[in-house]
């Protein structure tokens, strides 16, 4: 006689809830012919990641992303490695392309801003780049065509948005280097 399957505890990305609040989900539901983790499972990691610890008094949460971020280079980089882990996943269970680039961006995003002494470590409060992802992941593991049509959509604006940043940005960068160098120009070698 087989003995009945227990459902396993997990905590769900949302970030707007208290840790204790829990989802109970069987544990295996969402694996199919999948090997690897569940998709609780990655939802788990994404909260540790992004979401576990709350600032008392106030709604911020945070996870290990923002604490090892503290530690320059490694810190960002350790945490990059556990991005590119649920990206993986992600891949294995067939995401477009499209989707595994904005999951990508979210991650380059992560990494780049991360990065930067002081603020980097104000922004991996707030951007939350494992959580989006398994996000990303969800809605593509859930959605039937007419859904996966609407979120190509959205993962397309998604990347025009972060095109128009980036030429923003280039834009801005180049002025900057302009101004700069006709100052040096006017007040050193004048």
């Amino acid at each position: 006689m087989k003995a009945p399957t227990q459902p396993a505890v997990v905590v769900t990305a949302d970030t707007h809830r208290p840790i204790s609040e829990v989802d109970r989900v069987d544990a295996g539901s969402d694996r199919g012919q999948q090997p690897g983790p569940s998709l609780a499972e990655l939802e788990l990691l994404a909260r540790w990641m992004d979401s576990v610890f709350r600032i008392p008094g106030t709604e911020l949460r945070f996870g290990f992303d923002a604490i090892l971020g503290l530690i320059p280079g490694l810190g960002d980089t350790a945490t990059s490695l556990v991005s590119l882990y649920i990206l993986q996943e992600a891949r294995k269970r067939g995401v477009s392309r499209l989707t595994m680039v904005r999951m990508g961006a979210n991650i380059v995003v992560d990494y780049v801003l991360g990065s930067i002494p002081f603020f980097g470590d104000i922004f991996d409060v707030y951007w939350k780049a494992n959580l989006m992802n398994v996000e990303l992941l969800r809605q593509h593991s859930l959605a039937n065509s007419a859904v996966q049509r609407r979120l190509k959509i959205s993962d397309w604006l998604f990347l025009a948005g972060l095109a128009g940043l980036l030429i923003a940005l280039l834009v801005v960068s180049l002025t900057l280097t302009y101004f700069v160098i006709r100052w040096v120009g006017t007040h050193v070698f004048a």
